[in-house]
């Protein structure tokens, strides 16, 4: 039995939910989801509980279940929460900057890094080196975040580069002389 896929998600004060065939919208006080849950997946909606149910026992239906209901569970916060990513970068002269609809990013290349910001994100530039970026979509902020990381992920010798504010990164020794 999938512990995750048998819990019921109870939703917040605020928060509601309504099922049209085999997809799920939620509205609540930060904006409106949807989602398209898997046809063998069985989807009720009651009083303040979304519930999640399997057909069988395969694998498939297994691994389909507990996944449902964690997306749900995700568009549930997502609209009444909210999610926030947050990243600092690290090295002389790496700063960002907010032009417009485009999040700037000197990393120590030879030109800026323009990344465009996608519609239903905040991106918020907190100094010149932490970048905040909201939004109520999960896959899309973290998507974006991972985005802006990617402009020059943190290396060990050094510690230089763009990171997760909670990320720790290795540090390796490097050559040292005999």
């Amino acid at each position: 039995m999938s512990r995750t896929g048998n819990k019921p998600i109870t939703l917040p004060q605020g928060v509601t939910a309504s099922l049209d065939g085999k997809t799920v919208t939620v509205k609540g006080p930060k904006g409106t989801l949807s989602m398209d849950v898997h046809e063998t997946m069985a989807v009720t909606v009651e009083d303040n509980t979304i519930r999640v149910e399997r057909p069988g026992d395969t694998k498939t239906d297994r691994t389909l279940h507990g996944t449902a209901r964690s997306l749900l569970l995700n568009l549930v916060i997502g609209v009444s929460e909210g999610y926030t990513k947050k990243l600092k970068m690290v090295g002389v002269g790496y700063r960002a900057q907010l032009r417009g609809t485009t999040l700037v990013v000197n990393a120590g290349y030879s030109n800026p890094v323009e990344l465009n910001i996608p519609q239903g994100l905040t991106v918020e530039v907190v100094k010149n080196t932490q970048i905040s970026i909201a939004g109520i979509n999960k896959q899309q902020v973290g998507e974006f975040a991972a985005n802006v990381r990617a402009v020059r992920k943190p290396e060990p010798y050094l510690g230089k580069g763009i990171r997760y504010i909670d990320e720790q990164v290795r540090r390796k020794e490097g050559k040292t002389a005999k």
